[in-house]
């Protein structure tokens, strides 16, 4: 895959629509987890992405499927979510042929960890990782199979016609009118360290499960969602955003482990 190519050729494609958290919540999730970041993953992190922060990298891959090649218009869509019917869970459903946001991640670690793999791979890769940590944390992410996401689920949001995988992408964050770092600096102050540890996990099928209990929620009864709906959802969107920093500092803790180079 030559990937330097195909990100030259995305600076002449028009920008995509956001397709997972917006580019604010996906900035957060990266800014909250690089100071959780171990020496070892710190600078396994910079020797990929050099001056490149993981804020900046974490709307990388959305970026791209502004690229009008195949990779990105087609093969790579379903790495950005996960279906699970109701009443399942993501151990009893199996991934789709063409993938999804788990395979793609075990994919992309493992290009991570390979460090004869040449570099534009390897930051392609990390950049995936970050992403897809966010993604899984959005719970629209893990969607139900029938509505694509809550894309299919009409809504107004303060009188504006959206959808409501809109809404949780971007209109609840940007209703705070806050930067990314703003934001991300208010967040990160709350975490105590006993939601560090309550949080720790590696395992992309916990976060899932999260998302998918989260979700079953979050539906509206009343398409005409504004203040009160904010009210209701506020503190599950920062929560979640929270979780996903927290998540991805102890994946990437995990996969930069310094015992690992050694095996």
């Amino acid at each position: 895959m030559r990937y330097l190519a195909l990100a030259v050729s995305a600076l002449l494609a028009l920008p995509s629509p956001a397709h997972a958290w917006g580019k604010t919540g996906h900035r957060v999730v990266g800014a909250i987890a690089e100071p959780l970041l171990t020496p070892s993953a710190r600078a396994g992190v910079r020797g990929i992405l050099g001056v490149e922060t993981m804020a900046e990298a974490s709307n990388w891959p959305d970026f791209m499927r502004a690229d009008p090649e195949p990779y990105w218009q087609r093969q790579s869509t379903p790495w950005h979510y996960v279906t699970v019917p109701k009443g399942k869970s993501y151990p009893q459903v199996m991934p789709p042929a063409e993938g999804d946001a788990v395979t793609a991640l075990r994919r992309f670690t493992a290009i991570v960890r390979d460090r004869h793999a040449p570099l534009a791979e390897r930051q392609a890769a990390l950049r995936f990782v970050i992403h897809i940590i966010g993604d899984l944390h959005q719970p629209l992410h893990a969607g139900n199979g029938t509505d694509k996401g809550g894309n299919e689920v009409s809504v107004t949001f303060f009188g504006k016609p959206t959808n409501l995988h809109s809404v949780w992408d971007s209109g609840l964050i940007d209703d705070e009118q806050l930067s990314y770092s703003e934001l991300a600096t208010w967040l990160a102050a709350r975490i105590a360290p006993a939601d560090r540890r309550a949080w720790a996990s590696t395992d992309p099928a916990v976060w899932i499960a999260e998302s998918t209990a989260l979700r079953d929620h979050i539906y509206p009864t009343d398409p005409a969602l504004s203040y009160a709906y904010v009210y209701q959802n506020k503190a599950r969107v920062e929560q979640r955003l929270e979780m996903g920093g927290v998540r991805l500092a102890d994946y990437l803790n995990a996969l930069f482990w310094p015992d690992r180079k050694r095996r």
